[in-house]
């Protein structure tokens, strides 16, 4: 991570991140709102995870309606599944 940062750059990622919360805010319920806020603080990658697949269904224009708590608890589901590995001698 640099030292320094550049001014102009520090704006432009917080208009990105303004954007971010503004489309997510549309899309989610309030309640699923405040579970992805919830799994942030907890477990920062899988939130990111969470907020890119949610911002690409909304950029595909694959949403047709409001992603419901249920609904976020599913895709928290799928994205957090531990992939195991098996390495087998012969």
């Amino acid at each position: 991570m640099p030292e320094y940062i550049d001014p102009n750059q520090l704006k432009q990622l917080e208009q990105i991140e303004a954007m971010k919360r503004q489309i997510l805010s549309r899309m989610l319920s309030k309640e699923a709102y405040e579970r992805l806020a919830r799994v942030k603080i907890v477990n920062p990658e899988l939130a990111a995870q969470v907020e890119l697949y949610l911002l690409q269904i909304y950029q595909s224009g694959r949403l047709d309606k409001t992603i419901s708590d249920s609904q976020l608890k599913g895709i928290l589901g799928l994205l957090s599944q531990k992939k195991d590995f098996k390495i087998m001698k012969k």
